[in-house]
Order: structure tokens, then C-alpha cells, then sequence
């Protein structure tokens, strides 16, 4: 399978004006990066944040191209309708553009609790939402009375054609058994090239258990600090984490990286070697163009390094 790369972009893109959106999404095609990634947050660390449906409606808008990646989507903290809803909808304006990531949140409780989910549930929530989505997406009829959502005879039409691919995110078991019951695939983020593999053999290995196929996609994100001068670099990613976390570097330095393309392309190798073969990469760098460009250098890197089999 063929490595893929992603750009993860955030505020100062999906709030930009029509015309710098779009000078970027360009940007983006003739960088060679594949797709474009955004987050969701309902109220991150103090209220940070943004919809990931909303902001790729945004972006889907702005290109008449551009591929987009939510990753990863707090779908536990939403109800499956008008979820689906809205999932159905953008499948209509961008057909075959969008993949779902979804993930089970708990970064920040209190953002979990301010939904109005008990933290203690939100893994169940999820697992119910995510059922009820697909079936939706399918066109199905369905009645049901669960432990969170009750819904009566309810359809979400047209269903997207093609289908909307999901990828599942987290860690520990749980997060391999809902790659194997729900996913096409699996992102993980703030993890070793060792615990990554360690992973994708688990998925594999519950998947064969389950009689299941063993999910094709298996991704990794990661903050990426970029510049042609690694001092700088360093400075970039260490100002956005503590900006995001209220944490020093440090604290992250082992689970991401920063320095040239080269220099990233190096920390990435052992993850296509584990399995990976899809990359979010999320730039601090001097600008949002000059990320744009600096992810798609090490895209190149990657690809030279680990060709295409087929």
C-alpha cells in the first residue's frame, strides 16, 4: 500500500478569508500532500476549539478537490441523528472526499462533562452512536431503545455514495475491539513506533478472532515542528504544545518531532516499518504555507524512502 501524508491544519486556515482558504487547499494539492485533517473540540482546556463537521464543510467548500480527514470526530459527546445528518450532507457536496475519524475523548473531562456525558460512560456512548451512525448512513429503518439514544423509525436519505470511511482512535483494548467491530482502519497519535505495532497486531490478531478482515488503513498522527533551521524548529512545536497543553515540550519530545524534513522523515521511518502507511502531520512552523510546503518535502522523503510495492 502506498504511503499517504496528510496536513493537519487548524484555526488560522478554516478562519482565513475565501481567498487565502483557497490559495492554501491549492497549496496543498501542489505540495503533494494527500488530504487535509481537522480536529474537534467543543470547549478544549479553557474553551480552545472548533466543529469538526462545521470546518470541514468550511474547507470541502473552499476546493473543489481537496480530501478531508475529522481526526478525530467526539462523537460520544453528539446524538447519532443529526450527526448523521450532517455526515449525509456533506457526502452530497463533497462526494467521496471526507473520511471520519472518531475518537472517544477525555483529554479534558470537564469538556466531556460540560456535554453532558458522564465521563464513566463516554467509551459505551461512543460504541452506541458509532453503531447507530452506520446503520444510518446505510439508509436503514431503524428502531431502537438503547442504554443512550431511543429512536423511532428514523432514516437518514440518500445515504452517502460512496460510503464515508471511519477510522477509529484511541488506545488499549478497547480501541482495538472498535477498529475490529467498527473501522476501516485505525489512527494513532502520542505513541512509539513499538506501541504502534504492537497495535496493529493486536487489530489484526481481534480481527481473526472475530472472523472479521483485518483493517486496511492503520495512521499516525503527530505535532510536527518544521523548519529548515531545527533550533527554530524546536521553538516552533514547543510554543503551539504549551499554547495547547499548558505543557513543556518535554513532555512530548518522545511522541513527536521537529526539525527538517529530513530530520522528520527519520522519526517517521520506524511507523511505516510497524505498519503505518497514513500520516497526519500537524506543522508548527513559520506560517500555515510554509507547513504546507515543509510536510509535503517530507511527504516526498517518505515515499523515496518506502516506494509503492505495487
Amino acid at each position: 500500500m502506498a504511503i499517504t501524508v496528510g496536513v493537519g491544519i487548524n484555526d488560522p486556515v478554516v478562519f482565513s478569508d475565501f481567498g487565502e482558504r483557497r490559495r492554501l487547499l491549492d497549496l496543498v494539492e501542489t505540495s503533494g500532500v494527500d488530504f487535509v485533517s481537522t480536529g474537534d473540540h467543543l470547549g478544549f482546556h479553557g474553551g480552545s476549539g472548533f466543529d469538526g463537521l462545521v470546518s470541514s464543510a468550511v474547507l470541502l467548500g473552499s476546493h473543489p478537490s481537496v480530501r478531508m480527514q475529522i481526526g478525530v470526530y467526539l462523537l460520544g459527546l453528539r446524538h447519532p441523528m443529526p450527526t448523521a445528518r450532517a455526515l449525509a450532507t456533506l457526502a452530497e457536496l463533497a462526494p467521496g472526499r471526507l473520511t471520519l475519524g472518531v475518537g472517544v475523548a477525555g483529554e479534558d473531562r470537564r469538556e466531556v462533562f460540560n456535554a453532558g456525558v458522564d465521563p464513566r460512560t463516554r467509551g459505551r456512548r461512543l460504541d452506541e452512536a458509532l453503531d447507530l451512525v452506520q446503520r444510518l448512513l446505510r439508509g436503514d429503518v431503524i428502531d431502537h431503545t438503547g442504554e443512550f439514544f431511543e429512536l423511532d423509525q428514523a432514516q437518514i436519505l440518500p445515504s452517502p455514495d460512496p460510503r464515508i470511511p471511519i477510522l477509529i482512535g484511541g488506545k488499549g483494548d478497547a480501541a482495538v475491539q472498535r477498529t475490529v467491530r467498527f473501522g476501516d482502519g485505525w489512527l494513532g497519535i502520542f505513541c512509539s513506533a513499538r506501541r504502534f505495532g504492537a497495535t496493529v497486531d493486536a487489530i489484526a490478531t481481534a480481527a481473526a478472532e472475530a472472523g472479521r478482515p483485518v483493517p486496511a488503513r492503520m495512521g499516525f498522527t503527530s505535532w510536527v515542528g518544521l523548519d529548515p533551521d531545527r533550533a527554530a524548529a524546536r521553538e516552533h512545536i514547543a510554543a503551539r504544545m504549551f499554547d495547547l497543553y499548558r505543557l513543556p515540550y518535554e513532555k512530548f519530545q518522545w511522541v513527536t518531532a521537529s526539525g527538517t524534513p529530513a530530520d522528520v522523515a527519520d522519526f517517521l521511518a520506524p511507523y511505516v516499518e510497524a505498519g503505518a502507511r497514513e500520516f497526519t502531520l500537524i506543522p508548527a512552523s513559520a506560517s500555515p504555507a510554509a507547513g504546507i510546503e515543509l510536510v509535503g518535502e517530507t511527504a516526498a522523503l517518505l515515499r523515496d524512502r518506502f516506494p509503492d510495492p505495487s
